[in-house]
């Protein structure tokens, strides 16, 4: 697993982790930017989570606080992490109803794109949804198959991770909106996810699991949900069978080059 520059940070003996002032502003500004640009594309059960959450608008909120939010709506918590964990670790913690959250935010320098997760990626992207019992059923159920599934498993599972949680859009009465974390977090990937740019299909989850992926570039598919109970009607599927099916069927072709050609 790769290094990463970034540190989680500590709390004190009362439990309270103290930012810098830059930090906050960072919170402060990245936020302001994320709330204008998601109106009228993050789908309803998103913004009803964000405003169950209440998140601060001026500082970087304490864990302790999304927590009694979300322990309230769905039973979930989050969980400090450091900037990168193991595979082990993050099924682990799913399967708990823990979110992992790393205590650190993006430098200035990053401020547009950032690879590791940081707590605003964490927080604002993926909190509000845990507040949906779909969603929140889902990760939890995501969380228990991975525990128990091999190293070779968990990519295929991994892969429906990142077209779902990630990078899932989902189709509403008002037209196609966006649920994914990885989106919702990033200004770019916002507006580029519902423009005519990338190629959108159907979520098939055997699909969605042998379609590779990049995490350093737009992406060229992004999976439509009809609604975002499908959510738990997946997690009610027989999911390590679809594995097993995409572990015979193998990978699609990428639709992107190879990173030695990509610009």
């Amino acid at each position: 697993m790769k290094g990463t520059q970034y540190q989680a940070r500590i709390p004190d003996e009362n439990g309270v982790i103290q930012y810098s002032d830059e930090e906050n502003q960072v919170w402060a500004d990245l936020i302001e930017r994320q709330l204008a640009c998601i109106q009228g594309k993050a789908c309803d059960e998103f913004m009803a989570g964000l405003a169950a959450l209440d998140l601060p608008r001026n500082r970087i909120p304490q864990l302790a606080e999304v927590d009694a939010v979300l322990e309230a709506a769905t039973g979930w918590r989050t969980a400090q992490v450091p900037a990168l964990i193991s595979f082990e670790r993050f099924f682990e913690l799913l399967a708990n109803k823990q979110f992992p959250v790393a205590t650190f935010i993006r430098s200035r320098e990053e401020f547009d794109y950032l690879q590791e997760p940081d707590i605003f990626h964490e927080i604002f992207g993926h909190c509000p949804l845990l507040t949906n019992p779909a969603f929140a059923h889902f990760t939890h159920t995501y969380g228990k198959l991975g525990l128990a599934a091999s190293p070779k498993e968990r990519v295929y599972l991994a892969r429906l991770y990142w077209f779902t949680v990630e990078f899932g859009l989902v189709n509403t009465p008002q037209g196609r909106r966006i649920y994914g974390g990885g989106i919702l977090s990033s200004p770019g990937e916002t507006r580029y996810a519902l423009s005519n740019e990338p190629e959108h299909q159907s979520m098939a989850v055997l699909d969605a699991m042998r379609t590779p992926y990049r995490i350093d570039i737009m992406q060229p598919i992004y999976y439509v949900l009809d609604g975002i109970d499908d959510l738990f009607a997946m997690a009610e599927a027989d999911l390590m069978a679809l594995v097993h099916q995409a572990m015979g069927l193998g990978l699609f072709e990428p639709k992107f080059p190879p990173k030695s050609q990509a610009s």
